[in-house]
């Protein structure tokens, strides 16, 4: 049997909110988690081709498994036990970020990624066809951000969606979203959460 052990309160109903999101984006997801140290850290795929992801302090016995979202979100809603069993056997399909290697290239305030995702969002309401949005727009780069002997991360609409769908970002004043970057990957960490994808381009000028 899976062991997940979330001893605080706040954190578990956290995660349980970080998985009822990925739910309600595809009813059918996996949650992928792994533990290190004293860390948990879930990892979800979510239907803009970008990563989700949330870290609580917990342990989990094994250390690195896949389950459904679903047996995940009844076990941390329905139980409410510091220690749950989320489930087996959920499949985990292509590849997680490097852990390392990771430079902070800016914080860019979040009402500027909001309205970003909002003026998005009208444009993709304008644009959709049966599937949705059209895949031009989704990789449209709307944001730009670099630094100082730092090749410029440019962010595609869709992992400002993903940041929205997912909850991610905190409406206080003030709040930041922080743009990070290796060679080949790109993440924005925001109050409650962060989304990961790969670059189109690796820029070996940053670690991989």
């Amino acid at each position: 049997m899976t062991s997940l052990r979330i001893p605080d309160t706040d954190e578990r109903a956290d995660l349980g909110a970080f998985v009822g999101r990925v739910v309600r984006l595809d009813a059918v997801a996996a949650v992928r988690l792994q533990a290190v140290g004293e860390v948990v850290t879930a990892w979800a795929s979510t239907p803009f081709d970008v990563l989700a992801t949330r870290a609580v302090h917990g342990s989990l016995d094994p250390v690195d498994v896949t389950v459904p979202a679903s047996s995940l979100l009844t076990a941390l809603s329905v139980e409410r036990s510091d220690v749950v069993d989320p489930g087996t056997g959920g499949l985990w399909s292509g590849e997680l970020p490097p852990v390392d290697g990771w430079t902070a290239v800016d914080d860019v305030p979040a009402a500027e990624i909001e309205r970003l995702t909002e003026r998005g969002l009208t444009l993709a309401r304008d644009n959709a066809g049966p599937l949705g949005p059209p895949a031009s727009l989704l990789d449209q780069t709307v944001l730009t951000v670099t630094a100082e002997q730092t090749p410029p991360v440019r962010v595609p609409m869709r992992v400002l969606f993903a940041l929205s769908g997912m909850g991610f970002v905190g409406g206080g004043a003030g709040d930041l979203v922080r743009v990070s970057a290796t060679g080949s990957w790109m993440r924005l960490d925001a109050r409650y959460g962060a989304v990961v994808r790969r670059r189109t381009t690796a820029l070996p000028l940053l670690a991989v």
